[in-house]
């Protein structure tokens, strides 16, 4: 029979956990009006959820190799106050963040997906790329990943040295064929003159909240510092997929063009649509680095003392980093046209 959620974290963890949220809580003048209960358990993170005097409230928990998020949410509250949940309370050094209730989903307004929302979305989102980007080095030093397109060669070659990504030989022979025009991508990306900025690594309309003060994102746990269009790579293909959109049709491109709005002050048009082009294939690396510290961070001690036990990871994700790696050798799929 299979365990709730709440039977799937250890004992101490939940225990020190629900003091936590309590005391946090109690500074702040706010009385729970029932138990904590855990609603979510994967093998990267952990979710929990309470009612109170204040509304309902939510508990998030990454692996250590993620738990960053916390201090993010913090510092973008801070930087972007109106495109963020603010925190109630975070824990740095555990990566615990506790937050209000943000509302509803962008995915759950309508009926169907909607490409003026997507738009509206992405546009949004820019803009928050570039409020945060004079903030790149604070972000490195909150714990965020560095992969700007400088260091990207040398995360191919990581990746392609562990291990655990387990790579078929013809697509690790396509790697090492491919490179040298890889690291001619890094460097034209590096040289295209837009700032780095977080990368959310997998933004789409699950991860918008929308109300009344406007969108409003979160689930930061795989954000990097990147090349900021990185992040269309998640975004678009999402995108294609809810519309039934052609990839290199006009639906997609009018998407690529909202996000592009906010950059056009730097650079004319059809630079900007090459750098997606690069920061499309480049980031492909960036999901597989994503995957690999999620996967290493579900071994860490302390994390399986959090899950009273080993982490339960389903072969697909297991799979993640080198699938994302054999993407990256197949011919680009067609990408929105002009």
């Amino acid at each position: 029979m299979e365990s709730s959620a709440e039977d799937r974290l250890g004992a101490e963890w939940r225990a020190e956990n629900d003091a936590w949220i309590a005391d946090r809580l109690a500074g702040q003048g706010i009385a729970a009006t029932g138990p904590v209960h855990t609603v979510r358990v994967r093998a990267w993170s952990i979710v929990r959820r309470l009612e109170t005097s204040a509304g309902r409230i939510w508990f998030k928990a990454n692996v250590p190799s993620n738990g960053f998020e916390a201090a993010v949410v913090e510092a973008l509250a801070a930087w972007v106050p109106e495109l963020v949940v603010p925190p109630l309370a975070v824990d740095r050094d555990r990566g615990w963040l506790l937050g209000p209730d943000g509302g509803t989903i962008l995915r759950e307004t309508a009926q169907r997906p909607d490409p003026v929302r997507w738009a509206e979305l992405l546009r949004t989102y820019a803009g928050l790329q570039r409020a945060v980007a004079p903030h790149a080095d604070r972000l490195v030093g909150l714990g965020v990943p560095d992969l700007r397109p400088a260091r990207m060669p040398a995360a191919l070659a990581g990746l392609l040295a562990d291990p655990t990504v387990r790579l078929a030989e013809p697509h690790r022979a396509a790697l090492v064929r491919l490179r040298p025009e890889y690291d001619r991508w890094c460097a034209d990306l590096a040289a295209d003159g837009l700032p780095a900025s977080i990368q959310h690594d997998d933004l789409h309309d699950g991860n918008v909240f929308v109300g009344a003060a406007g969108l409003r994102f979160f689930d930061w746990g795989d954000a990097c510092l990147a090349h900021p269009f990185g992040s269309l790579l998640v975004a678009l293909n999402i995108a294609a997929d809810q519309l039934d959109a052609d990839p290199a049709g006009p639906e997609l491109s009018r998407l690529r063009d909202a996000y592009l709005e906010p950059w056009t002050d730097l650079r004319d048009r059809a630079d900007l649509r090459h750098s997606v082009r690069l920061a499309l294939r480049v980031a492909k690396v960036g999901r597989a680095v994503s995957w690999q510290r999620a996967l290493r961070g579900a071994t860490a001690p302390d994390w399986r003392r959090a899950l009273g036990g080993p982490a339960r990871i389903a072969p697909e994700h297991t799979t993640a980093p080198a699938a994302w790696l054999e993407a990256l050798t197949e011919p680009d799929p067609d990408q929105p046209a002009g």
